[in-house]
């Protein structure tokens, strides 16, 4: 974590929405999630981004990521 928000390394290039559709996948896993209960919904083609993830909260996820 970097000043309140979640860092995330990705290997796929921002090409065509791949580290988009990587990120998702990356959280879904680590959360236990289908891909589908996780959504970007600010910062698509930036660097920063804010998701959204269907039946958690914020406390929620970062408890199932190891981070409360």
């Amino acid at each position: 974590m970097r000043d309140g928000a979640l860092l995330v390394r990705l290997a796929a290039a921002p090409v065509d929405g791949a580290a988009n559709a990587e990120l998702i996948a990356v959280l879904a896993g680590a959360l236990d999630l289908p891909k589908r209960s996780i959504r970007i919904v600010s910062g698509d083609r930036s660097r920063a981004k804010r998701v959204h993830v269907d039946g958690m909260d914020a406390a929620a996820v970062f408890s199932a990521l190891g981070l409360s």
